[in-house]
């Protein structure tokens, strides 16, 4: 009788630690959507502002179309990308774009002393900022679930509950070489 509450306890411990485990993924997890849902939220915030932006460009440098059309195109890319690797990749290219347009804006003196031109770089600059500390909390969640589920004993039944590693959203190509300001 004794060895059967024993074996009870026992097994009654390791149902609780499953449960705990579980649950502690589940967290784990949907703190990841969370703070993937916020870098979503910043990565609009960013591509709400950029027609204003564009439109105060587009009032001064008309003939410049093109450096104008490839913001565009690459907010469109943005707003259509699906996952962190393709979000990763769609917002170097609207980074880029952004770069080149605003290498326009230093062609023309009187856009760059234009008072909504000045709010609205403002804006982009105050949401490229929650863009970045939006991304660290999503990477920093990502870790800690990644080691969860790689991590003893979790990764026993991690796999079989259907837990995978997450993606990490990475640094867009050429982001650790200093970019070259002339004046």
């Amino acid at each position: 009788m004794r060895g059967l509450i024993i074996a009870g306890v026992i097994v009654a411990l390791i149902a609780i630690m499953g449960i705990s485990g579980y649950n502690s993924l589940i967290t784990l997890n949907e703190g990841i959507n969370g703070k993937w849902a916020q870098v979503e939220n910043q990565l609009q915030r960013r591509a709400d502002l950029i027609p204003n932006l564009v439109a105060t460009v587009k009032g001064y440098a008309a003939h410049e179309q093109t450096a104008i059309q490839s913001v565009a195109d690459a907010r469109a890319k943005l707003a259509g990308a699906q996952g962190p690797a393709a979000k990763a990749e769609a917002n170097s290219e609207l980074s880029g774009a952004l770069s080149r347009l605003l290498v326009v804006v230093e062609n023309y003196p009187n856009l760059k002393a234009d008072q909504n031109f000045r709010a609205l770089q403002d804006e982009l600059a105050g949401t490229e900022n929650r863009l970045a500390v939006a991304r660290k909390d999503y990477n920093d969640s990502v870790q800690v679930y990644n080691t969860k589920i790689r991590s003893f004993p979790s990764s026993i039944y991690a796999g079989m509950l259907g837990f995978s590693a997450k993606e990490y959203f990475k640094a867009e190509e050429g982001a650790k070489q200093t970019p070259k300001v002339q004046f």
